[in-house]
């Protein structure tokens, strides 16, 4: 489709540059294209008809040939003493999409800060197995503008809460390199000075291991945050908790995490989801601590968040201290993620949407009796 036909299109579908073309075709100054992408990615306007400095017949032609939001806020949960939020937004085709803000006080060496976890995919091809989005399978890719357009509105429920979004993750519904060109098309949005213009560096992608996407994020992705998430230091572990690893095994994997560190001279985090007696036993931090030693690595240990019907069950906060410990006697980093948003299943791996109760049963997941056989060194 032409971005600029005379049909309703999503706004959040053009460039910057496209706007500028649009306002000077319409016949308006050039100038009022800088006040309308400050309106629609800053200041937080909720409709065209609050952008106040802008003209009557500006606002009637831009709400005639566009469509303001792809998104509709159905629902918000809070938690953590309202400083994480899950919100669930209704797609034009009903589909449903979940999205996260967790902010962060001040702290001495750290300022306040305000992250988005946002969706890529409604559902995930992925079926890592201890993953509620997963449970579902995929359904479809979000759109461009549907990507953008739920980090915005998350940005304006913020902004009444006196919030600016200062970081974005690649970590919520969906495998974002399963939907590469979006993924690339709305960094390069978050990332444009002329619309929410985050430094780059404040954006990470977050992926279960697409190869051919990590060499094109490298290329193409402006430098920003590569996460990997691992989970087993081992390819016969590996297999069984992300199937992904059969198509691309962990040498290959790390083999394009090293040239994404060496291309960008950014770190790649490495995701490790702590189940127990499955992947946290002390032979395990040790071949993790071997697998990453001299690379350009972080690992963030993830206590597992609990979803209903899951055979899984969280490491104990001793077994996680160990295992921290054994993978820094390698002279990795390695640290313990704050978990946030557990009573309204917002934390990782538990981002649902609708997933009925046939999919939480569903039959070819493995249980973890089946894992905790598996190789341990």
């Amino acid at each position: 489709m032409n971005p600029l036909a005379p049909t309703r299109i999503p706004f959040a579908s053009l460039t910057p540059e496209a706007v500028r073309h649009w306002v000077a075709r319409e016949g308006f100054p050039d100038y009022r294209a800088a006040q309308l992408l400050r309106w629609f990615y800053r200041s937080r306007a909720s409709s065209f008809s609050e952008m106040t400095n802008l003209p009557r017949r500006l606002i009637d032609q831009l709400d005639t040939q566009f469509d303001f939001s792809t998104v509709t806020p159905r629902q918000r949960r809070s938690a953590d003493q309202g400083e994480t939020s899950k919100y669930l937004f209704e797609l034009p085709d009903g589909e449903l999409l979940e999205s996260v803000a967790m902010h962060y006080a001040r702290t001495p060496g750290r300022r306040e800060r305000t992250t988005v976890c946002l969706s890529t995919q409604v559902g995930c091809a992925i079926r890592c197995t201890f993953c509620a989005t997963g449970l579902q399978g995929l359904k479809r890719n979000l759109s461009t503008a549907e990507t953008i357009d739920q980090v915005l509105a998350v940005a304006r429920d913020s902004g009444r809460q006196a919030r600016r979004v200062g970081q974005l993750v690649y970590m919520g519904m969906g495998e974002p390199l399963h939907n590469l060109e979006v993924t690339l098309a709305s960094l390069r949005r978050f990332t444009d000075s002329n619309a929410l213009g985050l430094g780059v560096r404040r954006v990470t992608v977050s992926t279960a291991g697409v190869v051919p996407g990590i060499d094109r994020l490298a290329l193409d992705g402006g430098g920003s945050n590569l996460a990997i998430s691992l989970h087993a230091p081992i390819d016969e572990l590996r297999d069984r908790l992300v199937p992904l690893n059969r198509r691309w095994p962990i040498a290959e994997l790390l083999a394009a995490a090293r040239r994404y560190a060496q291309s960008t001279g950014r770190r790649v985090s490495y995701e490790y989801v702590m189940l127990r007696g499955v992947n946290d036993s002390e032979l395990l931090a040790d071949g993790l601590g071997r697998l990453l030693a001299g690379e350009l690595a972080h690992v963030n240990l993830i206590p597992y968040n609990p979803i209903p019907g899951d055979p899984f069950a969280s490491s104990s906060p001793s077994a996680i201290d160990r295992f921290r410990e054994r993978v820094r006697s390698h002279a990795v980093e390695c640290t313990v993620r704050d978990t946030r948003g557990r009573r309204i299943d917002a934390a990782c791996g538990q981002l649902r949407a609708e997933a009925g109760p046939a999919a939480r049963q569903a039959s070819s997941r493995p249980v973890a009796g089946e894992l905790a056989g598996l190789p341990q060194n």
